[in-house]
């Protein structure tokens, strides 16, 4: 299996998400949205990086062999999370240059869990984030995660 791999449907997810930035106007890349089984093409991107800016869209915990949310909630937030540090890394860049994520949650009961979760995501500092209720979200997902990282300068970069 490919590194980070653990299961097949992570697998799948990573092969999904596994794209090139595409250049557009004045310098602009964006990174394509990738396609679940089982899901209709969207009409935008996964992210779109402006600079050193990159503006992440919105991204759910979907089963990539349903191409619905995982029917676990911890499952759900964990592909959620792995499909946004894929994409990050579609355009070089890691969870750590996140610097403000809103996540959206359909249950607050799910916030302490969430966060235990999300947690082992980071090293050290964490991203300012708002988590906001909200009835619905696309797709049956209980979370929805949108974000604005920036490109630091790395040694050796």
């Amino acid at each position: 299996m490919k590194a980070g791999c653990t299961t097949p449907a992570l697998c799948a997810l990573i092969a999904a998400l596994s794209v090139p930035l595409v250049a557009g106007a004045a310098g602009r890349q964006y990174v394509p949205h990738a396609v679940a089984a089982n899901a209709p093409p969207a009409p935008f991107s996964d992210a779109v990086l402006e600079g050193n800016t990159l503006y992440v869209a919105g991204h759910l915990g979907l089963d990539p062999a349903t191409g619905n949310a995982a029917t676990d909630p911890d499952t759900e937030a964990r592909l959620m999370m792995d499909a946004v540090r894929h994409t990050l890394e579609s355009a070089g860049l890691t969870l750590d240059d996140l610097v403000s994520v809103t996540v959206f949650c359909t249950d607050l009961a799910l916030y302490d869990r969430f966060n235990a979760l999300y947690r082992t995501y980071f090293h050290g500092h964490y991203p300012a984030r708002a988590f906001i209720g909200v009835d619905k979200l696309v797709r049956g997902a209980r979370f929805e995660l949108q974000g604005v990282a920036v490109k630091a300068a790395r040694a050796g970069h």
